[in-house]
């Protein structure tokens, strides 16, 4: 398969449905990025099979290019870098209410990232599971991981703490969040799960309080089928928070 001209295919097909028409890159890299912001503004409809082959192709080699990481450990878990690489049985998203994925182009949010690289598929199963509801905020729901190397996708709505200052209610909506995506583990029978840090971010969760209440929620949680769980971090300063709150258990 010529990458560069499949590229272009998808890139025509997700114009020709948003009735737009830019110039195409010539570069393998642009004409990612060009997909990408095509679709993160994608309307969620029924897809075309011919496209889902093209973009499936894409997908699948640029996972290959980022490497997929497998973490073979029982118990809890530290790991720093980007969540879409992770092999388990499924990784958590911070999802916003509408849970259909980040309309932005390009963001470099979680919920962006992790749409982006499991196809726009992700977005139309979520949009029929939704079908026009919000999610509320501690609530959860569970999808296929389509093009990641993760088998499923649990989207969850922290709550969002404009003054990063949270309250007791909004304290227990975020361990509520863990609660629900640990439930919808355990009642699918999944064995490894993967957390990002929930309501972090642009949500203006406190970093540090934010991990005290997911680690005090999955260590009392009784856990069955669930045999791994990795906490996930980008930053930094979440990797040396967890590492110190959990070296205190």
């Amino acid at each position: 398969m010529n990458r560069i001209e499949n590229l272009k295919n998808i890139i025509q097909y997700l114009m020709a449905d948003k009735h737009v028409s830019h110039q195409i890159p010539s570069s393998l890299g642009e004409r990612q990025r060009m997909m990408r912001a095509l679709m993160n503004v994608w309307t969620p409809k029924p897809i075309a099979g011919n496209f889902l082959i093209a973009q499936d192709a894409e997908l699948q080699m640029q996972r290959e290019d980022k490497g997929v990481v497998e973490i073979c450990k029982e118990g809890l878990t530290i790991w720093q870098g980007d969540i879409t690489r992770l092999k388990v049985d499924a990784i958590v998203n911070a999802a916003n209410a509408q849970a259909l994925g980040c309309w932005a182009p390009l963001h470099n949010c979680i919920d962006n990232c992790i749409h982006s690289a499991a196809g726009i598929q992700l977005r139309k199963e979520c949009n029929d599971i939704m079908q026009g509801r919000l999610l509320s905020t501690g609530q959860a729901f569970i999808t296929g991981g389509n093009n990641l190397p993760a088998k499923h996708v649990i989207h969850t709505v922290g709550p969002i703490i404009p003054d990063g200052v949270p309250t007791k209610e909004q304290e227990e909506q975020l361990a509520q969040c863990y609660r629900s995506c640990l439930d919808l583990a355990e009642k699918n029978g999944l064995e490894s799960m993967a957390f990002c840090c929930i309501s972090t971010g642009v949500f203006h969760f406190p970093n540090e309080r934010a991990a005290e209440i997911a680690i005090e929620t999955v260590k009392s949680y009784p856990r069955h089928a669930l045999k791994s769980i990795i906490f996930n971090v980008f930053l930094d300063k979440d990797r040396d928070i967890y590492q110190r709150l959990l070296g205190a258990y």
